[in-house]
């Protein structure tokens, strides 16, 4: 009999990730103990280590994701699903600093977390976390409940003038302009970077 099996998995940072996985490892008899974004942890008491292995990456790589290989690559992950958690309860009011945030829950001083971040994913945290929040707006602007000062509001900015410039810096285009197009294109959390 295997006793539980745990994998950190890459790229798996939205909700619509979870019920996919689980339910093609049920249909491979393969029992989700728990999964959450970017872990999961199974059983299969008919299945040998290395079946189960095999399921879960056969699974996971037919999603287009992959098992974490390394604690850097786990970490890097645990830091972009921190930051995608702090956008799904809105209004986003930030009561620390990002920094501080990721150093306190993931045990680790920034500085190195900022390294790690910007050495595996070729941006910083920061710009990151815009481009999360950035997804948000479209999302918002999409919705056609909230002026732009809502938004402004809901994700946290010092002003609407902010908002529009940080806007029209990661998008190319006004929210205005956005807005009015409606050829509203928008990626999934899993493809920013």
């Amino acid at each position: 009999m295997s006793k539980p099996k745990e994998f950190w998995i890459k790229n798996m940072v939205c909700n619509r990730c979870l019920k996919v996985i689980m339910q093609e490892l049920q249909e491979l008899e393969v029992t989700v103990l728990s999964l959450e974004l970017g872990r999961l942890l199974v059983k299969a008491p008919n299945k040998t280590d290395n079946e189960i292995i095999n399921a879960v990456t056969t699974v996971l790589h037919a999603n287009d994701f992959e098992i974490v290989q390394n604690e850097e690559e786990m970490l890097v992950e645990r830091i972009k699903i921190i930051l995608i958690e702090q956008l799904q309860e809105l209004p986003l009011h930030i009561k620390v600093k990002t920094s501080e945030l990721l150093a306190s829950n993931l045990h680790r001083e920034y500085k190195t977390l900022s390294k790690l971040f910007s050495a595996n994913q070729q941006t910083t945290i920061e710009k990151y976390f815009i481009k999360l929040k950035i997804e948000k707006v479209k999302e918002l602007i999409q919705l056609k409940q909230h002026s732009f000062s809502d938004i402004g509001y809901l994700l946290d900015y010092s002003s609407v003038n902010h908002l529009s410039r940080q806007f029209k810096e990661v998008i190319g285009v006004s929210m205005t302009d956005y807005k009015n197009t409606e050829n509203w294109k928008r990626n999934f959390y899993d493809e920013i970077m």
